[in-house]
């Protein structure tokens, strides 16, 4: 037993605090990086025309107390289960181990599809905000992967606290600059005059129709808040500190989306129109530009915003490789991948997941650079292959959560809290299904393809789930793990 713990145990000396865990929560999710792309989605402005108009506040208010029945429910999960892959953990506590299986291949897949996503975004976006601003090309597409590449795999190698404290770094920043320009664009728009009209269903041409399917990509805002959970190993005192992770995450990004939403259907005088004349170079760096080009500020203050954004992104992208690693390590220490990763470097990180991590992004690189296969008409090649794997990222991910929320009914059975139970599982299934469904309505090939990609691995994890040995329904093998990181968990 003392050789086993020794070869599995994460972290080394160095224990996570729960500002190390927010961030880890907040990073993946973006909130600056979303606002400034996903905004255009809420409004209706995407393939299949529907939306919440200037009532993408309510979608976003709507979303995030879905999201917060979800959080309540990792919460509780996270109060039982303390360990690296924590969410398929979840699954299997609750629908049985070979379901759970099935769950951890499709779920980070998932979250290495959204960091092999984000990482030539990167670059691509740095790239093309150059040479916009400055009529420079410094380095080509590739060069600037290269460096991303390079620089997640060194941060995410030095250790979790490393890659954490950056994240938090980055966010702050970066959520710091959007909030304050976004107050600002509402007070100088008006904006506080009229908060009724970015809160009302008839802002939205649809009405009310218009406003619930601007919650399914709403809910997309919110994609990575439970990947704290995954450091359950590696946090001090996790029964307490996850879940207050968690539940803090989900309510100030709320806020801040909420904020930022309002801030760009003020900032363009609540005009559908002015909006979508914007969508081509961003609304939120339109608004941060000169008054010449209906922004409320000027050059200098739209180079600070995109250099935020691309903070964000970078936050973003060290998030997922730090989820996907842990994930994959637990899937294979649980006998579900191959033994190899399970290997873990001097510094208490796991080197062989890791390096299974950085191999994903070094494909997708290569076939942004060499193949066409993703290719959107209209679009460099870098966003086409984001948008794909963000697509099957946020449907495998949405996938999960409605197997949590399901499997929670049994999981987190308890006479105590049963109305607080069902009333999270009622509201996370419900916008967990209209996420679902939003990946797939009117969206066109080669995007389309994601979701159904996704499904075939879910189909696969169950296949392999038949061959492999069974692990007792709700029972997760924790026999890794240090006894004071083991905590109340069942052993």
């Amino acid at each position: 037993m003392e050789e086993r713990t020794r070869k599995t145990e994460l972290g080394g000396k160095r224990k996570l605090t729960l500002i190390d865990t927010i961030a880890q929560s907040v990073g993946l999710m973006g909130p600056v990086f979303s606002i400034a792309f996903l905004v255009p989605l809420l409004v209706g402005l995407n393939a299949s025309g529907n939306g919440a108009g200037t009532a993408a506040s309510l979608s976003v208010l709507i979303a995030a107390v879905g999201v917060v029945g979800l959080g309540w429910i990792v919460a509780e999960y996270t109060r039982k289960i303390q360990a690296a892959g924590s969410l398929y953990d979840y699954v299997t506590d609750g629908l049985g181990g070979r379901v759970g299986s099935a769950a951890g291949w499709l779920y980070y897949t998932g979250i290495l599809a959204l960091g092999a996503g984000i990482l030539p975004m990167i670059g691509g976006t740095i790239h093309d905000i150059i040479l916009g601003e400055f009529s420079k090309q410094p380095l080509p597409y590739f060069v600037w992967d290269v460096l991303l590449f390079l620089i997640v795999g060194s941060v995410i190698y030095l250790g979790v606290a490393l890659s954490t404290r950056v994240q938090l770094t980055l966010a702050l920043i970066s959520v710091s600059v959007v909030l304050v320009f976004s107050v600002y664009v509402i007070v100088k728009s008006g904006g506080v005059h009229h908060l009724s009209q970015g809160f009302s269903p008839s802002g939205s041409p649809q009405h009310w129709k218009g406003v619930l399917f601007g919650v399914l990509y709403g809910v997309l805002l919110f994609t990575g808040f439970e990947t704290s959970a995954n450091l359950g190993e590696e946090t001090v005192n996790p029964g307490r500190n996850i879940p207050r992770a968690v539940l803090i995450s989900v309510l100030t990004i709320a806020g801040f989306y909420v904020i930022g939403t309002f801030a760009q259907v003020s900032g363009f005088h609540f005009s559908l129109k002015a909006l979508a004349a914007a969508n081509s170079a961003g609304p939120l760096f339109t608004l941060a530009g000169p008054h010449a080009g209906g922004g409320f500020a000027g050059t200098a203050i739209r180079r600070l915003v995109e250099l935020v954004v691309i903070l964000d992104m970078l936050a973003v992208l060290i998030g997922c490789a730090v989820s996907a690693s842990r994930g994959i390590f637990a899937l294979a220490r649980d006998e579900r991948l191959p033994a190899p990763l399970t290997k873990i470097s001097s510094r208490g990180t796991p080197s062989g997941a890791l390096l299974l991590v950085l191999a994903g992004y070094a494909v997708v690189i290569g076939l942004v650079q060499w193949s066409s296969a993703f290719a959107l008409s209209g679009y460099p090649e870098y966003f086409s292959m984001f948008s794909w794997m963000s697509t099957y990222g946020g449907f495998a991910i949405a996938m999960i959560y409605l197997l949590i929320s399901v499997g929670a009914v049994r999981g987190l059975r308890r006479d105590d809290k049963r109305p607080q139970l069902f009333l999270a599982v009622a509201a996370g299934g419900l916008v967990t299904i209209g996420a679902i469904y939003g990946a797939i309505y009117k969206v066109t090939a080669p995007t389309v393809y994601a979701p159904y990609a996704a499904l075939v691995i879910l189909v696969l994890g169950l296949v392999a789930s038949l061959v492999m040995s069974p692990r007792p329904s709700g029972t997760a093998d924790f026999s890794g793990l240090t006894t004071s990181d083991q905590g109340p968990q069942k052993v």
